[in-house]
């Protein structure tokens, strides 16, 4: 790393080599502006240090040096430098209060208002709130930023291993909208199917936008589908790119965790050039590589003979040999490479151009469970001593068991290309998106286990016509000892192309309005496997997409919205929208909005509330995806289960309906002040109730009579169970979220700033009875049970905090941000019903040093979670059954052991957590300026 660091510091010494100067100090009407930026061109600028003090480097002659920092007014002062001339020139800059509260273009569709005068709750994080975190990607910083969101990674790692479900307000990643520069994001190919947060959705994959790209993060946490269509339930995210071309940085991160393995390395290069006249282009390209941090827990010896039928000695032998049994469970290897550009430039005086695009590839190496050698015996598997050959003492060959492994490539991509115009007092903004997320697989160290023949031949050796004795060739095993360890399973793609047409109006100083269109059409590919990865039950872990499975779909619609804002007084804000969509597949949806804001006391108090209703679409992924599935059964192992589409025969045989939209209405009421530029505080209650929401149902196992149609699918596909969407649930949720913020203020000879911001649910519940078709209703079985329930309702902190404190003090800043995240509750499948499991509260605790060396050169270290507190359940009774059994010892580890898959995961159990599982983090970032 010092090498490299010598390397960055000669490049950008081209860049000091001047023979005059001009230096002074930028003050404001406090004292000096730290951090504010003095250039005379795009490449050539320099920064205030702690004093305000700057030197900047000229070639002789006249310059326009100009001054800028966030929430000033840009200054630009006219000086002539005489060859070898030092010349002294001090500014004093002007707050501008518009700039200081941020523009924010989410909330409305007429004109952008600051963040104290928006009618709904909008979060607004820069991008020095986002990498002081220290966290690795952006999805895993706002976890850690915002208490509404959260993101865990799943336990298990196959193909969610590429990206971790996220949600706002427990509403699951599918009904959050990502936008980029306020244009939508593709979502992902990925279907969330396994038994964790997120099950059944999908979302965007935001943990592939690069960190040094992002400017600032506006969060609406309001419903928004009046404005922006489908999936804006729970609110809205739109991410601002840099546009900077004044200076560029190179970024050099490394990190490792607590227990010394996990390691990670990143660079990351961000710059901008002038592009034309008036036009810029800014682009980053971030390269980065984690190594896998490994978690497993101590596998119990009796809990794996009951489950797998085994000789308990054999099993003991294995585990005294193998505590963890082999498993290889936690954050798996990652290799990332991303590339963002984003750009405007001038067509005329009143005509803009802009762009921006991201291509982003990304490699996952991960494992499926250790295959022990008393789960796959070499009685029953022979050939697996030459497949693969170990040092068990006594099996042939060695054989010794072998862990499959799940190697995920993703390649994702967006682009957007749109120009935007005045004329008359009109705003025309029209714009062209795409965008598109692929996601294949590939199995290694593995086999198929089935017995499939190849067809039989006749030779008609005597040309007699007739079928002869030894004419006849029986076909030859295709799988077995005959089969590959390798396969390729397939995967999905995703991808949306997307126009929009927005058209407002400030018809006067009070009245503006907003209309426009868009049109959107979808198409999701489910990538067929290579024959080995399917056939017959397919590959050992992972089975692969079969011919009638896989294909191409595809849907369009188009919508259009009218939004109407009218200030009735200076302080009386009335703001509407009304939105019509159509969609090719399930037909209309019409949705509106409402929302105020009243100021009070001159403009140090606001008063807010919206009502709203909303709509997501099923996606395509829901509609078409269709599946066999490996899973955990408690009690029988990994079991084959099916996942049927709503559009197959299957589906039709048992009477399951087509999926429609969701529709839901939201209430938000909510407080702000800010008595004075340093402490505002906001205080905003929701209620969002959601009808037919779309869920994938709990696995629906044969009824104890048999001869149903539901008994004959499963037998018809060798299946175990079957699952499949559908709109069951009317669901209710409601609570309270709190920010407040106080800064600048004086401490010693530095200054302290506070944060505090929480989230609370107060409900997040099922609203009237679970929707089950007639037939699964018939047999006595439904579609949600409490592991559902658990996994929509509960699986999310109850409440979540976070108390930050900041004290800059010379070239040093100081961050320590607690974390509370609260109870998190799982009714776990197989687990008895008289119980449930709570992972309790804990208080994750950040540490930051941020230290300038120069003005070019900054230097962080962070130790996240730096106590090493870790997550950690219990069981909780729910009525008397429930205690008598935790007065039972054996009783507990059974069901323990029925939960974690005999304690592979013990930390976390099978279907999830709450945070970090990892422990204690260092990160060391270098960043150089140029």
């Amino acid at each position: 790393m010092k090498k490299s660091l010598q390397i960055l510091m000669l490049l950008v010494m081209p860049f000091l080599v001047h023979a005059q100067q001009i230096s002074g100090t930028i003050t404001d009407k406090n004292g000096p502006v730290i951090g504010a930026t003095v250039s005379i061109s795009s490449s050539n600028g320099t920064i205030t240090d702690v004093n305000g003090a700057y030197e900047l480097k000229v070639p002789a002659g006249t310059h326009d040096v100009s001054v800028a920092f966030v929430g000033y007014n840009k200054k630009t002062i006219n000086v002539t430098v005489a060859s070898g001339e030092n010349k002294s020139l001090n500014v004093t800059i002007e707050e501008n209060v518009e700039l200081l509260n941020e523009l924010v273009v989410v909330g409305t569709r007429s004109r952008p208002r600051s963040n104290i005068d928006t009618a709904v709750p909008v979060d607004i994080l820069d991008a020095k709130e986002l990498t002081s975190t220290g966290q690795n990607t952006f999805d895993k910083a706002l976890t850690y930023r915002v208490p509404s969101f959260n993101s865990v990674q799943t336990p298990v790692n196959d193909a969610t291993s590429l990206l971790d479900p996220y949600e706002i307000r427990n509403m699951g990643p599918s009904r959050t909208l990502i936008l980029i520069n306020g244009k939508r994001k593709n979502l992902s190919a990925l279907l969330y199917t396994q038994t964790s947060p997120g099950r059944g959705e999908t979302g965007a994959d935001i943990s592939a936008i690069p960190q040094d790209a992002i400017e600032r993060v506006e969060i609406l946490r309001d419903g928004a589908s009046a404005q922006y269509g489908s999936d804006a339930i729970a609110g809205v995210m739109n991410i601002i790119l840099k546009d900077d071309v004044d200076y560029g940085s190179v970024t050099l991160r490394g990190g490792i965790t607590g227990e010394g393995d996990g390691e990670s390395v990143g660079v990351s290069l961000n710059a901008g050039t002038s592009l034309g006249e008036g036009g810029f282009l800014n682009y980053t390209v971030d390269f980065s590589k984690r190594e896998l941090a490994n978690r497993p827990g101590t596998v119990n010896a009796a809990g794996e003979a009951a489950d797998f039928g085994a000789n308990i000695a054999d099993v003991q032998e294995f585990l005294n040999r193998r505590p963890d049994a082999g498993n290889i469970n936690g954050s798996p290897e990652t290799t990332a490479a991303k590339f963002l550009l984003n750009g405007g430039f001038n067509i005329s005086s009143n005509t803009k151009g802009y762009f921006n695009g991201a291509y982003v590839y990304k490699n996952v190496n991960s494992y499926a469970n250790y295959r022990t050698p008393y789960w796959r015996t070499i009685t029953d598997f022979p050939y697996l001593a030459n497949f693969f050959p170990g040092d068990h003492p006594t099996n042939a060959g060695g054989y010794d068991g072998y862990v499959p492994t799940f190697d995920g490539l993703l390649n994702d991509y967006n682009g957007t290309l749109g120009v935007r115009s005045e004329m008359n007092g009109w705003t025309y903004d029209g714009s062209f998106t795409v965008g598109g997320n692929t996601q294949t697989y590939k199995v290694t160290n593995s086999h198929n286990r089935n017995f499939v023949y190849s067809p039989s031949t006749w030779l008609d050796a005597n040309s007699d016509g007739a079928v002869d004795p030894g004419e006849i060739n029986e076909g030859s095993l295709l799988y077995r000892e005959n089969s590959p360890i390798s396969f390729d399973p397939g995967g999905t793609r995703f991808n949306h192309i997307v126009g929009n047409i927005d058209i407002s109006k400030e018809i006067s100083s009070s009245l503006a309005m907003a209309f426009g269109a868009e049109f959107r059409n979808e198409t999701f590919t489910v990538i067929e496997g290579g024959k080995a990865s399917y056939d017959g039950g397919g590959a050992d872990s992972f089975a692969g997409n079969t011919p009638e499975n896989s294909g191409k779909f595809n849907r369009y619609n188009i919508g259009g919205y009218f939004d109407l804002s009218y200030d009735v007084t200076d302080n009386f804000l009335l703001n509407g929208t009304a939105r019509v969509e159509n969609y090719s597949d399930f037909g209309q949806a019409f949705v509106w909005k409402l929302s105020s804001r009243y100021k009070l006391m001159d403009d140090k108090m606001t008063l807010r509330a919206s009502a709203s209703t909303g709509f997501r679409a099923p996606t395509l992924h829901q509609i078409y995806t269709q599946k066999a599935q490996y899973s955990f059964v408690p009690g029988a192992g990994i079991q084959v289960g099916g996942l049927v589409n709503n559009v197959s025969p299957q589906a039709k045989l048992l009477g399951i309906p087509q999926l429609d939209a969701e529709e839901s209405f939201n209430f938000t009421v909510g407080l702000g002040m800010r008595p004075n530029d340093n402490f505002d505080v906001t205080v905003d209650y929701y209620n969002i109730s959601v009808s037919d929401r779309i869920v994938l149902s709990t696995e629906i196992g044969p009824t104890s009579g048999g001869g149903t149609p539901l008994d004959q699918v499963l037998t018809d596909n060798n299946l175990s169970d079957v699952s499949f969407f559908v709109n069951a649930l009317d669901t209710k949720t409601s609570g309270i979220d709190f920010v407040a913020n106080y800064k600048n203020l004086s401490a010693g000879n530095g200054t302290l700033g506070f944060t505090l911001s929480g989230n609370y649910t107060i409900q997040n519940e099922r609203d009237g009875d679970v929707k089950n078709p007639a037939l699964v209703a018939g047999a006595g079985q439904s579609v949600v049970n409490d592991t559902q329930e658990a996994l929509f309702f509960t699986s999310r902190p109850k409440t979540k905090w976070i108390l930050g404190v900041n004290y800059e003090l010379g070239k040093f800043g100081f961050s320590l941000n607690n974390t509370y995240f609260g109870t998190t509750t799982f009714r776990q499948q197989g687990m008895d019903s008289n119980l449930k499991t709570e992972f309790k509260p804990k208080v994750v605790t950040d540490l930051g040093v941020n230290f300038s060396a120069t003005d070019k050169v900054n230097i962080s270290f962070n130790v996240n979670n730096i106590f090493n507190v870790l997550p950690e359940w219990e069981f909780k009774a729910l009525n008397a059954a429930g205690e008598t059994l935790l007065n039972d010892a054996a009783q507990v580890q059974n069901q323990s052991n029925l939960i974690t898959f005999n304690q592979r995961y013990s930390q976390m159990t099978y279907d999830g957590y709450h945070f970090s599982q990892l422990g204690s983090l260092y990160n060391l970032t270098v960043n150089v300026r140029f």
